[in-house]
């Protein structure tokens, strides 16, 4: 008598220890690994941690009955989702390298210390920022552009990196925010089902006050900034004269990325042409400064400038001026800069894919949700559940999406117009990944800016007071638009 095949079983749900345990280990490695090493942490150690996390998770996955094969599909999928911020990361390296040997950013830095007075520079900085960041809808564009030039000028007069890294943070953020051309934003409107504008028009009564509450704070803290490097900058510019032909004409590739990103090209393809387009300006405008990179006196000019552009894209520009100030600045990017950032988001955004393909945080989740009987409660929760997958799957996407797909029937069913957690899901989802250092938008922002997330945290004022203002208006009922009575927004979605 054959026996019946025998059918395979379905995999089981997790239990509440399966979808903690992960986290633990999570906080613990990473706790570990910011205790042994500090600052350098992020430079190995939290990636290592982040690995063996996902391994964590997998193994839980697997011991509930999951194939392998799903595993990796979802390890698979992690990595699909990051593509484009891996070619945007790759592309702003480069860019970096190239406008340091173009002249661009050091002339940035050259105008800029004659513009800009320490007393005013980092409200100044976050207007500046803000204003950008609107125009193009992107802030890891403006950062990875106007920042950098930013830092570069305050190290230059000698007033705190860390302070302008958070007011470039803060006016990056605000502007993504408040941007129709922002894909965070429209993405916020689509994934709770509400019209683009309606969305901005109520960000706008949180994003608001928190840019204002930002420029109050930069405008206090510059006021009371002593500065004591005038010596040291009048060096800086004189050097900075030397080494390259500071002209209006090196802000070329710059002026051609605002009017790519004004014109919606895609953001790896726009910064990466303006990479090309800076190395091609370093060429014309300062090939004394190419040949000084390369080196290599007996290679024919043509070889030296082709090979000086594919270094600077490749392991950015360097420069031994003497002077540290302007070393520090000028020697920086490349594509090889980025790779410990890669290595963040990979390990991140696998760990908070396998946590969410397995049920492991909609068990986490649903408890608590049940427990959040009133609006303040309600939104508490939301903050907090953005937030944390801020910190444990470390991608903005995850943060911003998944409050938006859990909590939207119950916002309906509590009465809640759609753009009440449209603007709950950005406030608590987009702005703070900026302040977690393994997340994908934190690690970006220091390796990019070249300031420690855990420096410029305090100072990324409006990152902070965005979500506190959004879980205000909760509590408070001020500004929470309310569904008709007998209205029914299903249909209208």
């Amino acid at each position: 008598m054959t026996q019946p095949d025998s059918v395979p079983r379905p995999p089981r749900p997790p239990s509440l220890f399966d979808a903690i345990f992960p986290l633990v280990v999570l906080i613990a490695l990473i706790g570990g690994a910011v205790t042994l090493f500090g600052l350098d942490a992020v430079s190995g150690p939290v990636q290592v941690a982040l690995i063996l996390s996902a391994m964590v998770a997998a193994i839980v996955a697997l011991k509930n009955g999951h194939p392998w094969s799903a595993i990796s599909t979802a390890g698979g999928q992690a990595v699909a989702s990051v593509t484009s911020a891996i070619f945007i990361l790759l592309a702003v390296g480069a860019l970096i390298g190239t406008w340091n040997m173009a002249g661009t950013i050091p002339t940035l830095v050259y105008y800029g210390i004659q513009i800009l007075q320490p007393g005013w520079f980092y409200v100044a900085s976050a207007l500046i920022c803000g204003l950008v960041s609107m125009a193009i809808g992107s802030s890891w564009t403006t950062a990875g552009t106007i920042g950098v030039g930013l830092v570069g000028i305050a190290i230059a007069l000698g007033v705190s990196p860390a302070v302008t890294a958070g007011a470039v943070i803060s006016g990056a953020y605000f502007g993504d925010k408040t941007s129709p051309l922002s894909e965070t934003t429209v993405l916020s409107a689509q994934m709770v089902g509400t019209d683009l504008y309606t969305h901005i028009k109520a960000q706008l009564w949180t994003s608001g006050p928190a840019f204002i509450i930002a420029l109050i704070v930069f405008t206090i803290i510059g006021s009371q900034t002593e500065v004591t490097a005038g010596v040291e900058t009048a060096t800086d510019l004189t050097q900075l004269n030397q080494l390259f032909w500071i002209t209006p004409l090196t802000l070329i590739p710059m002026f051609l990325l605002g009017f790519m990103s004004y014109r919606k090209v895609p953001p790896s393809l726009a910064i990466m042409t303006a990479a090309l387009v800076g190395g091609l300006t370093a060429v014309v405008l300062q090939p004394e400064a190419v040949l000084r990179f390369v080196n290599e006196p007996g290679t024919a000019t043509p070889i030296v400038f082709l090979k000086g552009i594919w270094l600077a894209m490749a392991n950015g520009f360097s420069e031994n001026s003497g002077v540290a100030d302007v070393d520090q600045l000028l020697s920086r990017g490349g594509m090889d800069s980025m790779l410990y950032t890669l290595w963040i988001i990979i390990g991140a955004v696998t760990f908070g894919t396998i946590m969410e393909e397995f049920g492991m945080l909609t068990k986490l989740i649903n408890p608590v949700l049940l427990r959040a009987r009133t609006q303040g409660k309600l939104f508490a929760t939301a903050v907090a559940t953005a937030i944390g997958l801020n910190i444990f799957a470390g991608d903005q996407y995850i943060a911003l999406v998944l409050p938006a797909r859990m909590f939207r029937i119950e916002f309906q069913k509590r009465g809640l117009q759609p753009q009440n957690l449209s603007r709950l899901a950005a406030d608590a989802g987009t702005v703070t990944s900026a302040l977690i250092p393994w997340n994908s938008c934190g690690a970006f922002m220091a390796v990019t800016l070249g300031v420690s997330t855990f420096l410029y945290f305090p100072f990324a004022i409006f990152n902070i007071a965005s979500p506190i203002l959004s879980l205000l208006y909760g509590i408070t009922n001020f500004k929470i638009e309310k569904i008709p009575a007998g209205f029914n927004l299903a249909e209208e979605v």
